[in-house]
């Protein structure tokens, strides 16, 4: 050919492939004419080509010149390109013309000629009345393919079907289908058009046929049903693979942890190419790559410094097995050598290549390494630049055995980087003998100011919770700290890019029933839990049913603060509500406290503006207005303090009580239902009464049966349940 190296180059695919993507024919057709009239021919080029140009948007019109591919045709030798190819150029031609005609009878004859039905089978086809014989060779074997027993593609949408009967007689099969109820019937000349067939070993029959057989392949051998998904089904994304494996074949339960093995193997596999990015899909090459010449491939892109760095550690780190191949590390090498003799190559950039061929294992220590760190003017700075984590460990140890001021540097880095495995080693070397005060006095900040290093305070809370030696781990420090833990916990609750830290942090209170609440409440004296208490409510991220164990848990420590273990009089003081009630006064005090007081102090600047303040009804209109708001703040804040939330465990089964929904009848027998709930959800125009309003106080504790006065009336109640029963 003209342009290709020949069989090996295949270098016109790419030009097809780029004209079918541009959905230019005029394009493809010139060089499709120019590529049949060369001198060599690659078998898998010209089977790609054909296939790619069936599948395109442009394969009816290359139907009227895909009879020239013919020449080259002929001029293949292997036996399974010879058949893929023929069977591809009669899938898309639409002449029908004479010459094809030939090939197609002739080629038929000489395959399949010995079988008994060969001039049926020709008949269906078309070939022997002169109609239409496109896709003949598909065809004839896919009818050769119709027995009972084998599998199918419906294209229709029926999906994998298995063949349960034969009719040559009627010309008729019997199909059981993927998507379709009940047994289905197609006749030969649907099944044509209809049906693709599937061999006994496709990845389509098997998963039809015996998805129990495939799940346990997949699980013995991932990497083994990915490639014959791929094979069978062609390039698939990620998202794609796991449309056609979870849950009918690998249980969704078990799909991340079952994917996540496999896509580990996968990327060690020399036969799969793995996608860079997540868009694109997974392919399976014609022929196997070593790890090596795939890396050097990729390392022959336009990369940057930064690329090349983090290529080369993750090949190293996937493939250790390729440092056995002498020749292959000194290249390596010479390539990293050259990198780092670049003019415009940081400090950082520098020392992270130094490692890499320190890990080569050109030489067992690496000098350089050392060297860099000991003249370094500002360690933290450079170990915060490095990119990859196990540099920077490596680098954490190297300064501690080789900087007189690695305390310093620590105690700098604590708070300053980002992954828990650094934090942990610097915490392990700070917390040794002298160095122990230091930390403690670091530590003292971050309990100070918990919200400025908040991923660094909800990791030291975790810290002293599992170790007992750290600063801080006593009884009183894990009280101060569960304090700035739930400060923190509402701070990160509010803020949208801390959602995660704030989930995670929930997660931790309420593990394993609540473990490091009930552990910190019962070493807390009484005016530290109520502080917790009163900052779990405040954050937002824990439920209802939560802040209710929390309280729960209070009460077991201090029983004091239990129900009927108060004063009579703090009994007679709670002000039951229901949630909605709760926080309808809860939104009333934010609305004071935020955006009427401030509203309220810009009219009392502007009245003050007007002048003469003892004539100026707008200022003493105002201040009357801030008095208002300052008292219904007050109020309503002091009641707060005051509020349970009622369950349904507060509502009595069998009297009159807070909650209940009370049937009665009067003296002329007028039937009246109340329900008794707490202030702020009083609604006497649809009988839903305070239960501190006298009405309620006076059927306090009756029965069903008994007897109430009320301003001279009497009920009699018929019947009492619990607010919480309604429909």
């Amino acid at each position: 050919m003209s342009k290709t190296n020949g069989i090996l180059g295949m270098g016109y695919l790419e030009d097809f492939r780029q004209r079918i993507l541009q959905n230019d024919y005029p394009g493809f057709l010139r060089i499709w004419e120019e590529y049949c009239y060369g001198d060599e021919v690659s078998g898998e080029e010209l089977r790609q080509v054909l296939l790619d140009a069936k599948k395109a948007d442009l394969a009816k019109q290359f139907g009227k010149h895909v009879e020239k591919g013919l020449t080259l045709w002929r001029k293949l030798t292997d036996k399974k390109y010879l058949h893929e190819v023929v069977k591809l150029i009669l899938d898309i031609q639409n002449t029908n013309s004479d010459l094809l005609g030939e090939v197609a009878y002739n080629y038929l004859k000489e395959t399949y000629g010995e079988d008994p039905l060969f001039q049926d089978k020709l008949r269906m086809l078309g070939l022997r009345s002169g109609g239409s014989f496109q896709g003949a060779i598909s065809h004839y074997e896919l009818l050769s393919h119709l027995q009972k027993g084998n599998y199918v593609f419906h294209s229709g949408g029926w999906g994998t079907c298995e063949i349960i009967d034969v009719s040559r007689i009627r010309e008729e099969i019997s199909l059981e289908c993927d998507f379709v109820v009940g047994v289905k019937h197609l006749s030969y000349a649907n099944s044509m058009k209809m049906l693709i067939p599937l061999s006994k070993e496709h990845f389509l029959t098997k998963r039809f046929g015996n998805p129990d057989l495939l799940e346990k392949e997949a699980k013995e051998n991932p990497v083994q049903v990915i490639r014959m998904l791929l094979e069978d089904m062609g390039p698939k994304t990620a998202g794609e693979i796991k449309d056609e494996l979870c849950d009918l074949v690998i249980p969704a339960a078990e799909w991340n942890r079952w994917w996540q093995n496999a896509r580990s193997k996968i990327k060690k596999d020399t036969k799969i190419e793995s996608p860079k990015e997540l868009k694109d899909p997974f392919r399976l090459r014609e022929e196997e790559v070593s790890h090596e010449t795939t890396f050097y491939k990729n390392l022959e892109a336009k990369l940057d410094i930064a690329e090349v760095t983090q290529m080369v550690y993750s090949f190293l780190r996937d493939f250790p097995e390729t440092l056995k191949n002498q020749e292959f590390k000194i290249s390596l090498e010479a390539r990293i050598q050259a990198v780092v003799s670049t003019q415009n190559i940081t400090e950082t950039q520098k020392l992270e290549l130094f490692f890499l061929l320190e890990d080569l294992g050109i030489q067992k220590e690496y000098a350089p390494i050392k060297e860099a760190i000991v003249k370094c003017k500002n360690v933290s700075e450079l170990i915060k630049s490095i990119l990859i984590v196990a540099f920077k460990k490596r680098t954490l140890v190297l300064v501690r055995s080789l900087r007189k001021d690695w305390e310093a540097i620590f105690l700098d880095l604590l708070f300053n980087l980002d992954q828990s495995v650094l934090r942990d080693y610097i915490l392990s070397e700070l917390s040794q003998g002298e160095h122990a005060a230091k930390l403690k006095t670091r530590l003292t900040d971050l309990l100070i100011h918990p919200i400025s290093y908040p991923d660094v305070y909800a990791w030291y809370f975790q810290k002293i919770l599992e170790k007992k030696t750290l600063p801080f781990a006593d009884k009183s420090g894990k009280s101060k700290f569960f304090e700035g833990f739930l400060i923190l916990l509402d701070h990160a609750g509010s803020k949208p890019d801390s959602k995660d830290l704030a989930k995670r942090m929930a997660a931790l209170i309420t593990a394993e029933r609540f473990k490091v609440v009930r552990d910190i409440l019962q070493h807390s004296s009484l005016e530290e839990v109520k502080e917790f208490l009163l900052l779990a409510t405040k954050c937002e991220i824990l439920t209802d049913h939560d802040i209710k164990i929390f309280y729960s848990l209070a009460e077991v420590a201090y029983p004091s603060l239990a129900k009927g273990q108060k004063e009579s009089s703090d009994a007679e003081n709670i002000i039951w509500t229901t949630e909605e009630g709760y926080f309808k006064t809860q939104k009333r005090i934010q609305q004071i406290a935020t955006i009427d007081t401030i509203q309220n102090a810009k009219e009392i600047e502007e009245a003050r503006a007007l002048g003469d303040l003892r004539e100026n009804a707008e200022f003493k209109s105002a201040l009357e207005r801030r008095d208002r708001l300052q008292a219904e703040l007050k109020f309503l804040s002091d009641q707060m303090n005051k509020a349970r939330i009622l369950t349904a465990k507060d509502v009595p089964s069998d009297s009159v009580g807070v909650g209940s929904i009370v049937d009665c009848t009067d003296s002329k027998g007028n039937k009246i239902r109340f329900t008794l709930l707490g202030p702020w959800d009083a609604n006497p125009d649809q009988n839903v009464l305070s239960f501190q309003s006298k009405f309620a106080q006076a059927m306090k504790g009756k029965a069903v049966g008994e007897k109430f006065n009320f301003q001279n009336e009497v009920f009699i109640i018929t019947d009492i349940h619990s607010f919480f029963e309604k429909k």
